[in-house]
This record gives C-alpha cells, sequence and structure tokens, in this order.
C-alpha cells in the first residue's frame, strides 16, 4: 500500500525507523568540527570545549534514540529540542550541571557547519526551481527577510519598553 492509498482510506502508514549508528557517527563529524571550531572562535579550554560539546552531543543522541523508540512520531529535531529544554529548565535539580557544561559554547561558531551542510546539500532540482522562478524568487526573500528583521526589531522594542 503506497502513502497515496493509506492517505485515502485514513491509515496511516508505518513510519521509518531512523538508523542510530549513521546518526551517532555524523554527529561525532560535526561534533569534532565544532570543537575545533570553537577553540578557533573562542579562549575556551580544549578541555572545556570538549566537555561542552560532549554534552550537545548527548542530548542529541538521546533525541535520536526518543525519534527512534517513542511509541508515538515526532521528528528527531523535536525530541532533541524538547531533551534540550528538559535538561536545562530552571526547577529541575540538573539544570545547573548541564549550563555549567555548555553555557560556554560559541552557537555562532556551531552554526559554520551546519549552514555548510546546507549549502552543499543543495540538489539539481533546487538549482533548476530557482532558475525558473529567477528574480521573483530574490524579491520574496527580500520581502521575507525584511519583515523578519523589522518584525524582530518591534518585538524587541516592545519587550525592552514592558522591561524598563
Amino acid at each position: 500500500m503506497s502513502a497515496d492509498n493509506a492517505a485515502e482510506i485514513g491509515v496511516r502508514p508505518a513510519r521509518e525507523k531512523i538508523a542510530l549508528l549513521p546518526h551517532f557517527r555524523d554527529l561525532v563529524l560535526i561534533s569534532v568540527i565544532g570543537w575545533a571550531l570553537q577553540l578557533i572562535a573562542t579562549d575556551m579550554s580544549p578541555i572545556a570545549a570538549l566537555g561542552g560539546m560532549a554534552g550537545l552531543y548527548a542530548i542529541c543522541a538521546g533525541g535520536l534514540v526518543l525519534a527512534r523508540f517513542a511509541p508515538f512520531y515526532l521528528p528527531s529535531v523535536a525530541w532533541i529540542s524538547l531533551l534540550g529544554i528538559a535538561a536545562t529548565v530552571p526547577f529541575v535539580p540538573w539544570d545547573q550541571a548541564v549550563l555549567g557544561v555548555v553555557e560556554e559554547i560559541d552557537f555562532l561558531a556551531l552554526s559554520v557547519p551546519c549552514l555548510a551542510y546546507a549549502g552543499l546539500a543543495v540538489s539539481r532540482d533546487e538549482v533548476t526551481i530557482a532558475k525558473r522562478t529567477g528574480w521573483k524568487l530574490a524579491v520574496i526573500a527580500v520581502f521575507v527577510l525584511a519583515g523578519t528583521y523589522l518584525g524582530s526589531a518591534v518585538i524587541a522594542d516592545l519587550v525592552l519598553r514592558i522591561t524598563d
């Protein structure tokens, strides 16, 4: 039964179980790159950066395990986010221990390998779509970025006015 046929008759198709070992391997590679970038971008000691990256690795690996074995479906990014939130909520007894390990990590430096991978993952289909839409896509992108910036500025201004 195809996914289209399953949707037509109201039956949910079986979700694909993620393979954990390749994901863990990829996480190790990204963690090593992130660790090196922490040493370049910050004044952290190698041991402190290693501890922070190990803490983030543990949260990501735990989220992947939850995504694989949970009795209901949530995307792995949702499980990782929920686990990170649960690990650092102020009223849990271990929040200061987790924050002590990961608080010095520079998340801007961590975004570099993620953005590089996203740039490399652009397929021929996306390039074809961009060529076909041409200048219209650029105009929409400018409006989206400007709207996001202005919306963020308005929200920040409101919050600052409320808290002063």
